[in-house]
C-alpha cells in the first residue's frame, strides 16, 4: 500500500478517519509477541513479527526516552512497533544523504542554522535557508523516505515532474448515501518517494547544505547566546538558531501549549498489489461504516469492527497493479490487514502478489507549540497536519520558503551591538518566525478544526453516516474547502451555520450541547475573538 493514496483517503473522509480513539496500552496479538527485554531501562524490546509470507522475521522495537506520554503516542504508541518498521524499510534506490552533502565540520564554527529531521519539511526547509545564503547544517539518521505521498493539484498550485500518475477525479460511494457515486472532481497525484526525495536532496546540493548523520541528543543556549546542538558521540554543533523538523513527537525539545486537547490517531494498513481483476475505477474510495462492510464481507463481523469503521481506498498505479486501503483510528495494525483482506475477499478480488506493505500512523490534533521558545518547528513538529484531514506535506513544501525567508532577513541583520542586543535579537526572530508560521487566521482556522474533532470522536456509527449525508448536500465550493483547507475562519462559521441549517434535531440538539460544555468550544471562541 502507499501512504500517497492514505494521504488522499484522509484528505477526503476527513470526519471519518477523525473518530479516532484517545491513546489506550492494549496487548497484541499474533503475529505480534514479545520475546524479551534487551536493556535494563526498557529501551529495547525484541518482538517476533510474521509478514505477509510464511517466514517470521525478527525485529526490534527502540522505545526511546519520550519526553512524556504523548509524546509516546505521537511516535506510534501502541503501534510503535509498526512505525519503526515502516521507517526502516530498505530503499536502496534512494541515495544516501553523507554520499551527496558535505560534512558539518564539527569545531568552533557557528552555523546559522541547524535543522534537525531529514523529511520532506527538513529537506525543504533547509535548501530554501541555505538558498538566501545562511550557513545550514542538517542533523538526523540517514533514513530513506519510505511513506508514500499524494496531493492534490489545487493544493500546491499544479502537481510537480516528482508526482508518479495524475488521477483527474476520485470516485467515492458511501452506505450513508445509497443513491450513487459522488465523484471528486479533484486532480490527485500520487507522488513517486523516491523522485521527491532526489529532487529535495538536489536542491540542497546545489545550496550548499551540510550535514551530519547523528541523533540529536539535546539543545542547549550557550553563554553567547547561540545553541549547542548535542549529538551522538560527544559531537556538539553550535549555531545561531535550531529549527526541528523532527516528527510530531519532538517533544525532547519543544515545548508545547499546556492544557490542550489530547492527540488523537489515526492507522491504515495497505498494500500495492497485483490483482487478478482490474474493476476498481481509477481511484476508489469506499467508506460505508460498518454495514458497508458487512454487505461486502458477507460474514459474521467481530465487534471490535463494529466499534471501529473503516474504509477502502484503491489506486490502479499501472495496467497490473492497484493500490488498496483500509484506513481507521489507532486500531492493531494486524486487524487492519485481515479487515482489509477480508473486503477485499467480499469484493471477490483475488491478489496474485503483493508488492510492498505499508504501516501508517498519523497523529491528529494536539497543542501548538509554545510560541514565547527560541526553537523554531517545521512540519509535523510545527503541528502542521491538519486536524481534519492527517494531511501536511503540501502545506510543508510550499510554506518552506516564506518560512526561510523570515528566518534569513532576520538573522542576516546586524549582530555587532555586543550580547545582550544579540540575544534580545534572538528572541524577538523567533517571535515572528513562529507568528509567520501560525498567523491568528490560521490559529482560528485549527480551532475550528479541533472542535470538530472533539464532536466527531463522540458519534457512534450512525451519528457519523448522518453527518455525511448532511455534508454531501452542502454546496460544491464548500465542501471542496472544506476537504482542501482553503475556507477562511468566516467561511467555516457560515459552513457551520448550513450544516446545522439542513441536521436533523437530534444532530442540532448534539452539536449544540458541544458547543456549550465542550472545552474545545471555549478555545474556539476565545481564538476567534483574539486579534
Amino acid at each position: 500500500m502507499m501512504i500517497t493514496t492514505s494521504v488522499g483517503a484522509r484528505n477526503f473522509a476527513a470526519v471519518a478517519v477523525s473518530k479516532s480513539a484517545t491513546w489506550r496500552s492494549r496487548r497484541r496479538k499474533d503475529p505480534v509477541t514479545t520475546k524479551m527485554a534487551v536493556s535494563n531501562n526498557q529501551r529495547l524490546i525484541s518482538l517476533e513479527v510474521s509478514g505477509s509470507g510464511a517466514a517470521r522475521e525478527s525485529y526490534v522495537a527502540v522505545k526511546e526516552g519520550f519526553a512524556y506520554e504523548e509524546d509516546y503516542v505521537k511516535a506510534g504508541g501502541s503501534e510503535l512497533l509498526f512505525v519503526q518498521m515502516q521507517q526502516h524499510k530498505e530503499m536502496d534506490e534512494q541515495s544516501k544523504l553523507a554520499d551527496k552533502l558535505p560534512p558539518i565540520s564539527i569545531g568552533d564554527n557557528i552555523l546559522d542554522l541547524v535543522v534537525i529531521g531529514s523529511g520532506p519539511a527538513g529537506l525543504a526547509l533547509a535548501a530554501e535557508s541555505a538558498k538566501l545564503g545562511l550557513i545550514v547544517g542538517l542533523i538526523s539518521p540517514d533514513l530513506p523516505f519510505t511513506n508514500n505521498y499524494g496531493l492534490w493539484e489545487d493544493e500546491i498550485k499544479g502537481l510537480p515532474s516528482w508526482t508518479r500518475k495524475v488521477y483527474g477525479a476520485c470516485l467515492a460511494k458511501y452506505n450513508s448515501i445509497p443513491d450513487k457515486p459522488i465523484t471528486i472532481r479533484r486532480a490527485y497525484g500520487r507522488v513517486e518517494r523516491r523522485l521527491l526525495r532526489e529532487e529535495l536532496l538536489k536542491r540542497c546540493v546545489e545550496s550548499g547544505v551540510m550535514y551530519l548523520s547523528s541523533k540529536v541528543e539535546s539543545i542547549v543556549e550557550a553563554t553567547g547566546g547561540h545553541n549547542l546542538v548535542a549529538c551522538e558521540y560527544e559531537h556538539v554543533v553550535p549555531c545561531r538558531l535550531v529549527v526541528v523538523a523532527s516528527g510530531a513527537a519532538s517533544g525532547k525539545f519543544l515545548q508545547y501549549e499546556v492544557g490542550g486537547p489530547r492527540v488523537a490517531m489515526q492507522s491504515a494498513y495497505g498494500i500495492e498489489v497485483e490483482l487478478q481483476i482490474h474493476e476498481l475505477p481509477k481511484c476508489y474510495i469506499q467508506h460505508d461504516g460498518i454495514h458497508g462492510y458487512r454487505d461486502y464481507a458477507k460474514e459474521p463481523v467481530p465487534c471490535l469492527e463494529d466499534q471501529y469503521p473503516s474504509f477502502l481506498y484503491g489506486m490502479p498505479m499501472s495496467s497490473t497493479r492497484e493500490t488498496c486501503l483500509a484506513l481507521k483510528e489507532a486500531v492493531p495494525m494486524d486487524f487492519l490487514k485481515k479487515k482489509l483482506m477480508s473486503r477485499l475477499r467480499g469484493m471477490g478480488i483475488r491478489i496474485v502478489k503483493v508488492y510492498e506493505e505499508e504501516w501508517s500512523y498519523v497523529p491528529l490534533g494536539g497543542s501548538l507549540p509554545n510560541m514565547k521558545q527560541k526553537n523554531l518547528a517545521f512540519g509535523a513538529a510545527a503541528s502542521m497536519v491538519d486536524p481534519a484531514t492527517g494531511y501536511s506535506i503540501a502545506r510543508s513544501l510550499s510554506e518552506a520558503p516564506n518560512y526561510a525567508s523570515v528566518i534569513a532577513k532576520i538573522l542576516k541583520k546586524d549582530y555587532s551591538k555586543g550580547f545582550l542586543t544579540f540575544k534580545r535579537n534572538n528572541w524577538n526572530m523567533s517571535i515572528e518566525a513562529w507568528n509567520t508560521l501560525w498567523p491568528q487566521e490560521r490559529k482560528r482556522q485549527r480551532s475550528f478544526f479541533l472542535l470538530g474533532l472533539a464532536l466527531l470522536l463522540q458519534l457512534d456509527t450512525e451519528g457519523s453516516r448522518t453527518f455525511f449525508r448532511i455534508f454531501f448536500r452542502l454546496p460544491s465550493w464548500m465542501r471542496q474547502g472544506f476537504l482542501g483547507s482553503t475556507l477562511s475562519s468566516i467561511d467555516l462559521v457560515v459552513f457551520t451555520f448550513s450544516m446545522f441549517v439542513i441536521a436533523p434535531m437530534d444532530m442540532k440538539m448534539l452539536l449544540i450541547r458541544h458547543l456549550l460544555k465542550d472545552p474545545t468550544a471555549t478555545t474556539m471562541i476565545s481564538t476567534y475573538l483574539t486579534i
